[in-house]
């Protein structure tokens, strides 16, 4: 199958790359997804524009809020990024993983999300953890150019240590793999890794977008992971939670829904845009014998303001139950 689409030899390049690695059926349907949709904003016009992408509606909304005094506000909260701490209790993780911690990152919208950069680069240095993972949506729009995303994120990628893993999210082109790659995080598109630690292991692994491209394979991410190890999912949508949940993952970290991003008073989000229950959109759960936890994300869509839901980076802990617990 040739796409007559791809004359780039820089594109040709990368998706030869990719199809050695993932799979030639896998590789041309993200790439010939990605091309029909850049394809159909460009020939439908801004007026066809989905929100994310859309200037006329990030500029009827920031103007909204200019005219009711909310805008700054929102903006200063949409800096004010926060470490939160989850602890995950469960029996099935190994011992020599107790206290393993995780750092996640979901949600950045880089180059829209200047000032949660920033309070990033202040955060990060302090703290301590194990590995970090990345749930996806590296850049702001959905479709278009890369470069501003990769380039502030090539600049905090100094401030994570150890082992880095990620999935792309729906607002991330498959073309962006190997830059992310050269920067030292290990992509999970339907795949995993394994840590080892005293002879007990603990599997991660990651799928592709679930939610636009539906290019998510969980089968195939599980193929390798014996169903008595504890094994962790990373999926940019928490909307594929029961095939998680059936496939055996003990945990799902998930992110997309900034929590709503401009919720009401409580944390009421307005919407998700997802299909979900709402009970999962933000924070910790648990379906079934799994753990999980969408992640409200550091960065924000279509305007950079925030209500009522503070953007995070998290810091999850593993442990076994205590005796008596």
């Amino acid at each position: 199958m040739q796409l007559a689409r791809d004359t780039d030899p820089d594109l040709e390049h990368a998706l030869r790359v990719l199809e050695q690695r993932i799979g030639r059926v896998h590789a041309r349907m993200r790439f010939d997804v990605e091309w029909d949709y850049q394809t159909q904003l460009r020939d439908r016009g801004a007026n066809h524009f989905p929100i994310e992408n859309s200037a006329i509606s990030a500029r009827a909304i920031a103007l909204a809020l200019k005219l009711t005094g909310l805008f700054w506000r929102g903006r200063r909260n949409a800096e004010r990024v926060e470490l939160r701490h989850n602890t995950i209790r469960t029996d099935a993780l190994p011992v020599m993983f107790d206290g393993f911690s995780i750092l996640q990152l979901s949600d950045l919208h880089c180059e829209m999300s200047a000032g949660a950069m920033l309070r990033l680069a202040e955060l990060l240095p302090s703290v301590r953890y194990d590995v970090c993972v990345l749930t996806g949506d590296f850049r702001a729009a959905t479709y278009g150019p890369d470069d501003a995303a990769l380039v502030a994120l090539a600049e905090l990628r100094p401030l994570l240590r150890g082992a880095l893993y990620g999935v792309l999210g729906n607002h991330d082109t498959i073309r962006m793999v190997p830059r992310l790659e050269q920067m030292g995080i290990r992509m999970l598109l339907n795949e995993a890794d394994v840590i080892e630690r005293g002879g007990q292991r603990l599997y991660i692994a990651g799928i592709d977008d679930a939610h636009f491209y539906r290019a998510d394979d969980i089968d195939k991410a599980a193929a390798h992971i014996p169903r008595d190890e504890f094994s962790i999912l990373l999926s940019h949508t928490p909307e594929i939670y029961r095939q998680a949940a059936l496939a055996g993952f003990n945990l799902l970290l998930s992110g997309h829904t900034h929590g709503g991003q401009i919720c009401l008073p409580g944390g009421i989000p307005m919407t998700l845009a997802a299909a979900l229950p709402r009970r999962l959109g933000a924070g910790a759960w648990s379906y079934l014998q799994m753990h999980g936890y969408t992640s409200a994300g550091a960065g924000c869509s279509v305007v950079p303001v925030r209500f009522n839901c503070p953007p995070e980076i998290t810091l999850h802990r593993l442990q076994r139950p205590t005796t008596g617990s």
